[in-house]
């Protein structure tokens, strides 16, 4: 489990190491070092492929610039009528591979985020499969990959997401600790109510910047639930899109609302990895503490 500014010593140690492939999706893609890497790891031969989403300007210049440095590059074929983005972040690096909510913009490094750095092979396969899909839809051949039981789960196509999140919350006994960018799904809202009243620990941190979140707030707390606001200095963002559920991390790149649950292309992942539930249990309970009611 990687947060926040470090995030990026993971990306540039995966992509600066990288032999064979390099996979980046990336929804928000700024970092001129990182282009830099990109162009670099093309140039010692590697096999890099990048998608960007083209309704963010940040990501249409680096295209651009990826383009000029020759590093094959694609536009994810957004959904313009269903104002439909590639939210997706996902980085793959021969055998690895980096899964979670931080984008890299220019001052994503200033943001509170986690991304889970993936080494077991059949996760491995599954998210690069998906890159596979999104790279032959952006280039007008679409090969979706069989539906599968998975760690992995994505949005659009399927809802995979969305059954992950709400069976994790489902079958929750003992706790759900979530800390949460966006926070607007009525379903989710609610199984939160009914995870409290089923007598699971819950407490939820949310970001004071988006206001779409006061009205999950305020629904959270009249049915019992402990929320709470994250103490955001100017500039920053609680970006996280994670949730404990007893055992069970669930995090990616899908806030909790109709959007990330069911229109962007997303991307999630699940682990009970020991060390990663700890990182995140240790953070969480730091976060909690110092946020306001």
């Amino acid at each position: 489990m990687w947060q926040d500014a470090s995030i990026f010593t993971l990306v540039d140690r995966l992509i600066g190491s990288a032999h064979r492939r390099v996979m980046v999706e990336m929804y928000e893609l700024g970092r001129a070092e990182v282009v830099q890497a990109l162009a670099a790891a093309t140039a010692r031969g590697v096999d890099v492929r990048v998608i960007t989403d083209p309704t963010v300007k940040a990501s249409r210049d680096s295209a651009a610039k990826l383009n000029s440095l020759h590093v094959p590059q694609r536009t994810y074929p957004v959904d313009d009528a269903r104002h439909q983005i590639d939210h997706v972040k996902l980085l793959v690096a021969d055998g690895e591979a980096a899964v979670g909510g931080m984008n890299w913009g220019r001052h994503s490094d200033r943001n509170h985020d986690y991304v889970l750095e993936i080494r077991v092979a059949i996760d491995v396969d599954r998210v690069a499969s998906i890159f596979d899909q999104d790279w032959n839809l952006a280039g007008g051949h679409p090969s979706p990959p069989a539906a599968v039981v998975s760690t992995v789960s994505q949005t659009a196509p399927g809802s995979e997401i969305r059954f992950a999140l709400e069976s994790a919350l489902y079958h929750a006994a003992h706790r759900v600790l979530a800390e949460v960018y966006t926070l607007t799904d009525a379903e989710v809202i609610a199984d939160l109510v009914f995870a409290h009243r089923r007598g699971a620990v819950v407490r939820v941190v949310l970001d004071p910047n988006q206001s779409y979140n006061q009205r999950a707030f305020a629904l959270l707390r009249l049915g019992g639930v402990e929320v709470r606001w994250y103490p955001v200095p100017k500039g920053v963002l609680l970006h996280a899109k994670i949730g404990l559920f007893d055992g069970e991390l669930v995090l990616g790149s899908a806030n909790w609302t109709l959007s990330g649950l069911g229109v962007n292309h997303e991307l999630d992942v699940e682990t009970d990895d020991a060390g990663a539930v700890q990182a995140y249990v240790t953070r969480f309970e730091s976060d909690w503490a110092r946020s306001r009611s």
